[in-house]
Parts: structure tokens; C-alpha cells; sequence
């Protein structure tokens, strides 16, 4: 939907409003309990198509998360088999966070194994090389939390994999892959450049946030 960026200025927001960023937030990180919780109290209707796969979605998430991506990967594909065939970045992220679990569980030989089997393949594309000669020189250190590469160790980065995996099977799902919040302040950064730059021209239309919600 194009807007001009004047009529986001006196942007009214009211209860309904704030009720739809904070359930749109809890349905896209698999809070099961707190939506029906705050649906219960607000009285919102319960999106189904949001809620049918959400313990789904919140499995793989948390295996993803904590390290265990051969079971994410699993469960993805028992989902959908097209998630992962149709989004390879994705794919080799996941098979990374394998290969670091193994590095981290002190199993070099094991992680080489998986390596050549599983990763090595990817480095048919350019892409993927820069990616892959991170992931093998973190066999060199005795201590690879402290090598240049510990960022591929830390739980930044397997939140980041998790997050993007959790967004991926949502556009499967045909459903919004970010929540309400991230496109409004996604929204908003835009909107103030813009607004820098239409400075000294006509004022602003009101805009509804409601129509925002909707886009």
C-alpha cells in the first residue's frame, strides 16, 4: 500500500489498535498460552489460521534455537519439504548450526564427517565459500569461542537462523513474516526520512493506524 508519508503524522491509536501489534507479536513468536490468555481477557476473536500450526512452529523454533537443527530441519520437512528445497540460505544456515554444535561438543571428527558430506556440496557456489572457510578453520582452535569466527557460536547467531526459519515457514503458511510492531517501526524509520526530505510542503492527511494493521 503507497502512502504519503505526510499522513502518518497524528497518527490516532486506540485500544483495538494496540490490541492487534500485541497479539500480531505473541501469535509470530508461538506464545501459545499468553495468546489465549489475552485474547480471554480482551475479548479478540482467535485468528485460527494463525493458531492451527503454531505448536508446530514453536517446536522448530526452540530445537533451532537451542542448537539442534537436524531435528528443526526434520520437523520442517515434515511440515513442508519445500521450505527448505525452495530457500538454500536457509538450509546451509541450519546444517551450520549443526556443525558448530558438534565443534562446540569438542566432536571434530564427527563435524569434518558432517562437513564432507553435508556442507561441502554448497561450496559448488561461490556464495557459500567465504561461509564454509569460517566453519572449517574453527576445527584449527582448541578454544573456538575465543577464534574470529565465535560469532557463529553465540546465541545471537542461532537466533537470528531461528527467527529467519520462523519466518519462512509463515510465508509457507500465507501468513504476515513479520509482526505488526516490526513493519510499523520499519514503517516509521521510512516515513521519518521521508518526512526529512517533504519538509515546507502541504500538511499532513490524517491516517488511520487501523488501515495500517490491514496492509
Amino acid at each position: 500500500m503507497d502512502l504519503d508519508p505526510r499522513q502518518y503524522e497524528n497518527i490516532a491509536i486506540n485500544d483495538d489498535d494496540i490490541h492487534s501489534i500485541i497479539l500480531s507479536y505473541l501469535i509470530h513468536n508461538c506464545y501459545k498460552e499468553s495468546v489465549e490468555s489475552f485474547i480471554a481477557c480482551t475479548g479478540m476473536k482467535q485468528p485460527a489460521n494463525y493458531m492451527e500450526n503454531m505448536e508446530k512452529r514453536k517446536r522448530i523454533f526452540h530445537f533451532a534455537l537451542e542448537g539442534n537443527a537436524l531435528k528443526a530441519i526434520e520437523l520442517t520437512d515434515q511440515m513442508a519439504q519445500e521450505i527448505l528445497q525452495n530457500n538454500k540460505d536457509l538450509h546451509f544456515d541450519l546444517l551450520s548450526l549443526h556443525f558448530v554444535e558438534l565443534i562446540c561438543s569438542r566432536k571434530c571428527s564427527e563435524a569434518l564427517e558432517f562437513a564432507q558430506t553435508k556442507l561441502s556440496p554448497f561450496g559448488k557456489e561461490k556464495k557459500y565459500m567465504e561461509k564454509l572457510e569460517d566453519l572449517m578453520a574453527l576445527l584449527a582452535y582448541k578454544d573456538p569461542e575465543k577464534s574470529p569466527m565465535f560469532h557463529l557460536l553465540s546465541l545471537e547467531y542461532r537466533q537470528q537462523v531461528a527467527d529467519n526459519l520462523n519466518r519462512a515457514i509463515l510465508e509457507h503458511l500465507n501468513l504476515p513474516s513479520y509482526t505488526a510492531m516490526e513493519r510499523l517501526i520499519q514503517q516509521t524509520t521510512v516515513v521519518r526520512q521521508c518526512l526529512n526530505q517533504e519538509a515546507g510542503k502541504d500538511g499532513p492527511t490524517p491516517f488511520s493506524l487501523k488501515d495500517f494493521l490491514k496492509s
